[in-house]
């Protein structure tokens, strides 16, 4: 399973140079040979007082890659020349330049043998990675024979499995007065060598950006300026197209969006409006319920009096009538108050009829005083009410 903690390691550097790998293979054969005057390689390797020469054909797309550090990885490899390090060598390099048009548009590539350079593989601290040769040259003479001034020296990264908070990186040194001497030799033969390189461990031709080069940066042969320009051009061209299909979609979305919010911020306000209206209707619905709820909640005040009416009989009289809240208080006389009780819990209107005050009897009349109070029943749910009706006086059947 994937550590998903880990530190994605993005080299900006590699990423540009696969792609200038890239819009170079695109560029048509002929156009690449007109700009790019350097074609194929000379390799050459050090044998003691004598220079072997060996041209490493270029293949189409790239150059050939070296496993031995002689060949090509399509084997088109054609041997040239040995050459003596003195005047005899150098005519005789002329001699080949004269009849081999291809060697002057070569580049030049010097690489030592064991004799001439060391490699050393290390294990440094990851913190170590942004500033490799610097680290190496502190602790170069732990590590070698060497002090930093003794040699020159190259650090390549090691790719593979490394050890928690380690890198492991490939040193490969030679002494300075070697590699003085051989690159004295070569610019007297008119050679500028490209890089330096060790044979156990060469660059990939193809990929020889991503190299090591031993070679000192004032030694090292200027890079044509054409190419440099076509690159940047190409690159230039490739970013704008690059950034016009992602900006002209995306442009044209956002005008779209804001078109349709346009429309939809038109709508949302005749929403708002018919939401208001909508709103008010409501509210008076609701008020018409209540009123219809308050008016429906008891019978009329007229249903009660005719009610009471029926149910008394003709020796029975009210004297005062008061409703609120559900209930009816009755005062009056009667030869028998106690039946006006039943009477009253018989009829649909009225419930849980009773007394809230003593009875009395009138000792001139001989009738009893009485004081009830029954709940009136709800024609539909009852619902709050505040109003009260009381009738002073008196009524009679």
């Amino acid at each position: 399973m994937p550590n998903l903690n880990s530190t994605i390691d993005f080299d900006v550097k590699k990423f540009f140079r696969w792609w200038l790998r890239e819009l170079e293979f695109l560029v048509p054969e002929k156009i690449s040979q007109w700009v790019f005057e350097k074609q194929g390689f000379i390799i050459v390797r050090p044998e003691g007082n004598r220079l072997a020469l060996t041209y490493v054909i270029a293949r189409e797309g790239g150059y050939a890659a070296s496993q031995s550090g002689m060949g090509a990885a399509d084997g088109q490899v054609e041997p040239l020349a040995i050459l003596e390090r003195n005047a005899s060598g150098i005519a005789q390099y002329k001699t080949l330049l004269a009849q081999d048009d291809r060697l002057a548009k070569a580049n030049l590539i010097l690489r030592l043998t064991g004799q001439e350079a060391i490699q050393k593989e290390l294990a440094l601290p990851a913190a170590a990675k942004e500033n490799l040769s610097q680290v190496v040259s502190y602790e170069l003479d732990r590590y070698t024979p060497f002090r930093a001034e003794q040699v020159y020296f190259a650090v390549k990264p090691l790719e593979g499995e490394h050890e928690p908070g380690q890198i492991r990186v490939m040193l490969v040194l030679t002494p300075r007065e070697i590699l003085d001497a051989l690159y004295e030799d070569l610019t007297a033969m008119g050679m500028s060598p490209l890089f330096v390189d060790y044979e156990a461990t060469p660059n990939d031709l193809e990929h020889r950006y991503d190299g090591y080069n031993l070679l000192p940066e004032g030694m090292r042969e200027k890079t044509a300026t054409a190419p440099r320009l076509i690159y940047t051009a190409l690159i230039a061209t490739a970013c704008l197209l690059l950034g016009a299909v992602l900006v002209l979609p995306v442009w044209f979305e956002y005008q779209t969006v804001n078109d349709l919010q346009e429309k939809i911020d038109a709508i949302e306000k005749d929403a708002k409006g018919v939401k208001v209206l909508q709103q008010e209707i409501d509210a008076m619905i609701d008020e018409t319920k209540l009123l219809i709820a308050e008016k429906s909640a008891a019978p009329t005040v007229a249903d009660m009096l005719n009610t009471l009416s029926t149910l008394m009989k003709d020796d029975t009289w009210a004297g005062y009538l008061q409703y609120s809240d559900g209930h009816l208080q009755i005062q009056g006389e009667s030869p028998a108050a106690s039946a006006l009780l039943g009477i009253l819990e018989d009829s649909e209107m009225f419930a849980n009829a009773r007394f809230v005050s003593p009875v009395t009897q009138d000792k001139t009349s001989g009738q009893e005083h009485f004081q009830i109070t029954v709940d009136v029943i709800p024609a539909v749910a009852p619902a709050p009410s505040t109003s009260s009706l009381a009738i002073p006086g008196g009524a009679s059947d």
